[in-house]
């Protein structure tokens, strides 16, 4: 079986290949994989994902930075489909302690927070959003739906990331955050500000798939408000003939066309040769063409008719 590769996990294929330029941003985007982990301790790192380009920045990223060993094991799944899990640790309690240490971090604090030493300025802050992701974000596919969400294991972490990505100047953005099976769940909705953050993190390809896919929506969602308006109006065109063409029969029958005037006379033939003319196409019809309003008024006067010699016929 063939396993055709999701939208996020392109999204996170992209941002693997994204490099950090300099010490500082390389260092904040390892800072945003190790601390959005599954776990982040002093005692204990480990990392889970089914995204194997994320598994491998990961590994190399974090011992290139800190000279730790990460351990990599994979299973096989058949949930969606048989794939594979990819489960990252650091196996020496030791080397833990070295990484928490690293990032600034200490077992005094109450619960993990952002420790914005990290992260000093606008490419940081690019760079640590983008290793986020990496481990603990989704993107929805923009054929269903526009949807970026980051799932993270403590509130006040959840709130810290809140707080940071509404801070961003160049891209306006007031997240949410939800809980679900015991996570936090930081999201952002709509297709720009979607776009606007895959951008910022460093993946204007999955950026412009989505500025696309709402350019396609818009012009699908126009042509089929158009195609509802022009059903509505052919059935609406095709309801007014009918009645009309009732009408003239109704004339035709009680005292014949020739009782009606010229120009009413003209119009009734007209509109029985042609019950599917709308009245913009009536009126163009005419030996001496009308407006659209003027077929109205004619064809109401043949409808009135019609009604007069029905109730003085007893009908």
């Amino acid at each position: 079986m063939v396993m055709v590769m999701s939208f996020s996990k392109e999204t996170k294929k992209e941002l693997s290949m994204t490099e950090a330029e300099g010490n500082k941003a390389l260092h904040a985007f390892a800072y945003g994989m190790v601390l959005f982990s599954k776990i982040f301790s002093s005692g204990q790192i480990s990392f889970t994902t089914e995204c194997k380009s994320a598994a491998d920045k990961y590994s190399q990223v974090i011992s290139s930075l800190t000279s730790v060993i990460v351990d990599t094991r994979s299973t096989l799944t058949r949930r969606r489909g048989e794939q594979s899990v990819f489960n990252l640790s650091v196996p020496d309690s030791s080397d833990c302690a070295k990484v928490f240490d690293y990032f600034g971090h200490t077992d005094k604090s109450p619960t993990l927070r952002i420790n914005r030493a990290n992260i000093e300025n606008d490419e940081d802050i690019s760079c640590f959003l983008r290793g986020a992701f990496l481990v603990c974000g989704n993107v929805t596919d923009p054929e269903k739906d526009y949807h970026l969400e980051f799932v993270v294991p403590h509130m006040n972490l959840a709130n810290d990331l809140a707080r940071i990505i509404s801070e961003i100047e160049v891209m306006p953005c007031q997240p949410n955050i939800v809980k679900r099976k015991g996570s936090y769940i930081v999201y952002i909705k709509g297709g720009d500000s979607i776009a606007d953050m895959l951008a910022y993190m460093g993946a204007p390809m999955a950026s412009l798939e989505i500025i696309q896919q709402k350019i396609y929506r818009s012009v699908r969602n126009k042509a089929n408000r158009q195609r509802n308006s022009d059903v509505a109006n052919s059935n609406k065109t095709a309801a007014a003939a009918a009645k009309q063409l009732a009408a003239i029969r109704t004339i035709r029958e009680l005292k014949g066309l020739d009782h009606l005037t010229d120009e009413l006379k003209e119009l009734a033939l007209l509109r029985e040769e042609h019950p599917e003319y709308n009245l913009r196409e009536l009126g163009e019809e005419l030996s001496d063409p009308i407006s659209r309003s003027g077929v109205n008024h004619r064809l109401t006067r043949i409808m009135e008719i019609a009604e007069e010699l029905s109730s003085n016929a007893g009908l």
